[in-house]
């Protein structure tokens, strides 16, 4: 892949990470774009790793990837396991000659996989998923593949640490409207001032050993189940 091509489709996944764009719709694109610009690689997928360790795949170019990637998950073997928790990238191929990961190779090899690569995906050291690169007609993935490939790996990991802010910020807003919905609604039911209203509910979450935020959905659930099933007022 010359340097004006590489440079090309590594704009274009820029572009998709900065436009306004879901997490899949910006996944999806950078797995497509690899698939496409990356010599060798057939398919593609990115994983993520959750806060409880979980792993998930979050886009895919094909089935075969999905499966894949699941099967790796359940036997805790295999390229794209390895590169989260033990080498940064792992490659693999041709398949015939490896001897790791005996279970998952045997299982990849009958699905026509020849070579394989895992790119850990991080940013300042922590581990957020894995650029998985499945290749059905080479051996082996050439040198500047892979160099290329640790590039869209960046893009993904920036992908994925927006997503995670974007998560927080919208979990934090969403935790303060439901707040201020209790609040409101105490401050209604019990004539109170909205800052001993907000002293209400910060005991009651002490004494009840529920978060405050899962305390106040509770408020407001209710309030909604009374109000739904009130007979309706004349207007």
């Amino acid at each position: 892949m010359t340097l004006p091509a590489v440079a090309s489709a590594l704009a274009e996944a820029a572009s998709a990470i900065g436009a306004a764009r879901t997490l899949e719709q910006t996944l999806d694109t950078i797995a497509g774009v690899a698939q496409k610009s990356l010599h060798g690689v057939d398919h593609v997928g990115v994983s993520m790793v959750h806060r409880d360790g979980r792993l998930e795949t979050v886009s895919a170019t094909d089935q075969l990837v999905w499966e894949l990637d699941a099967l790796q998950y359940r036997l805790q073997e295999g390229p794209c396991v390895a590169s989260l928790r033990c080498e940064t990238v792992v490659t693999v191929g041709p398949l015939s000659r490896e001897t790791r990961w005996a279970r998952y190779l045997r299982e990849a090899a009958s699905r026509g996989v020849r070579a394989q690569a895992g790119l850990r995906l991080h940013i300042d050291g922590e581990t957020l998923g894995g650029l998985n690169l499945y290749s059905t007609t080479v051996e082996a993935l050439a040198a500047d593949t892979v160099r290329t490939a640790r590039l869209f790996a960046t893009h993904a990991a920036l992908a994925l640490t927006r997503a995670r802010t974007e998560d927080l910020l919208n979990s934090t807003i969403a935790s303060r409207q439901v707040i201020g919905q209790a609040v409101g609604i105490l401050m209604e039911r019990y004539r109170m001032t909205e800052a001993r209203a907000f002293q209400f509910l910060a005991r009651a979450s002490q004494t009840s050993d529920l978060r405050i935020r899962d305390l106040a959905q509770e408020i407001v659930d209710t309030a909604d189940d009374h109000h739904a099933g009130s007979p309706d007022r004349p207007v």
